[in-house]
């Protein structure tokens, strides 16, 4: 039983999907070939004293925990918003609940990290990475949508979304 509209579901894949393949290229372009992704010196920053520079923020102390790399965890992240929106979309009716509400929860983390990515991309290191800065804005978009989705059907995620 399909429970999105076209336009609701392509709402919840197009951000993750976009922000899936960003991350992918800086995982592919710099982890695996060694080099630095297309584009990352091609624009002018916006911002004085911070420049567009990827190898700068990929390179720092701040672009892993534990050794894994923050794309790779983007990855992942985005990763499980698609099978989420696939569960709620597809799944039995326990199954669809229990899956809106962790997509919910699971892209308020997402939001709630962007703001210390962010801080230390401008403040600590005064640069940033064109392909970081896709994925930031593909998770607050991310998080917009799951949130107007909920204002719209008039549930909370506490109370679930089954029709």
């Amino acid at each position: 039983m399909r429970r999105l509209t076209g336009t609701w579901l392509v709402l919840m894949l197009i951000f993750s999907a976009v922000g899936l393949f960003a991350s992918s290229i800086v995982i592919y372009t710099y982890y695996y070939l060694r080099e630095l992704p297309p584009l990352c010196t091609s624009f002018k920053s916006p911002f004085p004293g911070i420049t567009i520079d990827c190898e700068r923020v990929l390179s720092s102390k701040y672009s892993d925990i534990g050794g894994v790399p923050l794309d790779l965890l983007a990855a992942i992240w985005f990763i499980v918003n698609i099978i989420l929106v696939l569960m709620y979309d597809l799944g039995p009716g326990n199954l669809a609940t229990l899956a809106i509400n962790a997509l919910f929860y699971w892209r308020f983390i997402g939001i709630v990290v962007v703001p210390y990515l962010i801080f230390v991309e401008t403040y600590l290191l005064h640069a940033l990475c064109i392909y970081c800065t896709v994925m930031h804005i593909m998770i607050i978009i991310d998080f917009a949508v799951i949130t107007i989705f909920f204002i719209r059907v008039g549930k909370s995620p506490m109370r679930g979304l089954t029709d």
